[in-house]
């Protein structure tokens, strides 16, 4: 019934993306980000719908009078320098695999490619807005579901993301679930229907309560360091803290013993295996990265190569890189990580100023909060980052497009308002001629 209910539902989309090639980005985006074909269990499982999506927008687009002009700014500069500058490491990788690494870089390639042209085919609130929604159903539907689970099972299980996706592990679901929880918060503030935004309030609920049933210690400090921030960008901080309180008390109560223990090791790491790993994990990457200070060790640095050459000590093979940070300075060296900073830097600065600029204008009751909420996402992303390779996950790169979104749209309805009238910078004397003597002028 599912693979019947998907090839449907992509039978009537992609006709649909040919009339209004925008709806081909929020498609692209919900199949990136949600893989729903990871829910069916017959023949739709293995049918390409990504690449059916990603066809359709790409035939589309060049010949679509609705696309606009490519944003160029600061973030999107620093965005494809990042992806060429991965191209680039790619062809020196240290992976003696050249198959596993052709195929990573072919998928981060795809990921920003279709990235980089929903930029030109998303404007205007509606539009933003419907992407919010996209993220926030796509990633929230595993955190209500993974909610629901941990309630029935009392928090024993750990909770998991769909097979073959970034999210697949219960840290990297836990950590996406992070990052959604401020755009739940702002469809709940915009939403006029009381019924979705009570769904609304139900589903972040369940998604605390996914965070703490995957037992990842990393999203556990991360929905800390969310919350904190949460607060502090609310303008109802009291309310807000009162009420993100007692919601992660609530959930903290219910989690069994083993839960418990599992997260003290956070305070023991010196006597944890899995900690210990990490650490010889980043040590080894760090010894690479003084080796290949420019170039990095490539896609794919998780191999037996890596490990052989650079592991400091005791050889605890690892196969994650267990931090973007770490992923970033691995893989493309220390350019590489300093560009994966810029971006993020270059989006919070971005942020806070659309959020100013749209204070007093037709765009305060939607913008400002926005921008906030992406911030709360940042530091969120950011801090469980710090434990999770994540470098690649799509996710918090849509909020960078989120910033360039509305800072396009306020420029473009700007330009529409206040069309530039070009006059010649000397014009010329008009002479009057006077009519011939006895003429009447």
């Amino acid at each position: 019934m599912r693979d019947i209910a998907l090839i449907a539902i992509f039978a009537v989309l992609i006709p649909t993306i040919f009339r209004r090639p925008y709806i081909g980005a929020l498609a692209w985006a919900w199949v990136s980000m949600m893989s729903p074909h990871r829910l069916a269990y017959g023949i739709a499982f293995d049918i390409p719908f990504a690449m059916l999506t990603a066809v359709s927008v790409l035939l589309v687009t060049p010949f679509s009078s609705q696309r606009k002009p490519f944003p160029v700014n600061s973030i999107t500069v620093l965005l494809i320098a990042f992806v060429i500058w991965m191209s680039i490491t790619a062809q020196t990788a240290i992976n003696p695999d050249a198959d596993a690494v052709f195929w990573t870089w072919k998928q981060v390639l795809k990921t920003q490619l279709m990235l980089l042209v929903s930029l030109m085919l998303l404007r205007g609130r509606e539009q933003i807005v419907a992407l919010v929604w996209v993220m926030v159903v796509s990633i929230g539907f595993y955190g209500t579901k993974g909610g629901i689970f941990t309630l029935i099972n009392g928090g024993s299980f750990r909770v998991w993301g769909p097979a073959d996706t970034f999210i697949e592990g219960n840290n990297e679901l836990a950590l996406a679930l992070v990052t959604l929880i401020p755009l739940m918060y702002y469809l709940i503030r915009i939403s006029a229907n009381p019924w979705l935004r009570r769904g609304l309030w139900a589903s972040m609920a369940f998604c605390v309560f996914s965070i703490l049933g995957s037992h990842s210690r990393g999203a556990l400090i991360a929905i800390f360091g969310m919350g904190t921030f949460f607060i502090l960008k609310s303008d109802r901080k009291i309310l807000m803290g009162l009420g993100f309180s007692a919601l992660l008390a609530t959930a903290l109560l219910f989690m069994p013993e083993e839960w418990y223990s599992r997260m003290n090791t956070i305070s023991t790491y010196e006597e944890d295996g899995s900690a210990q790993s990490r650490l010889n994990t980043w040590a080894t990457i760090w010894n690479m990265a003084l080796d290949r200070p420019i170039i990095g060790g490539g896609f794919r640095i998780g191999s037996d190569v890596l490990y052989y050459l650079y592991s400091p000590g005791p050889w605890i093979k690892s196969f994650d890189s267990h931090s973007i940070y770490f992923q970033a300075l691995g893989e493309h060296g220390f350019p590489g990580l300093f560009m994966y900073l810029a971006l993020g830097i270059v989006t919070w600065r971005s942020a806070t100023r659309l959020a100013r600029r749209a204070k007093g204008t037709e765009y305060e009751t939607w913008v400002p909060l926005l921008m906030s909420m992406i911030q709360v996402s940042i530091v969120g992303f950011a801090t469980g980052g710090a434990f999770l390779g994540l470098l690649h996950f799509d996710f918090p790169y849509y909020l960078a497009a989120l910033v360039v979104l509305v800072k396009a749209t306020i420029d473009e309805d700007k330009k529409i308002a206040n069309p530039l009238t070009i006059a010649p910078s000397n014009p010329p004397s008009i002479r009057i001629r006077k009519p011939p003597h006895g003429i009447n002028s």
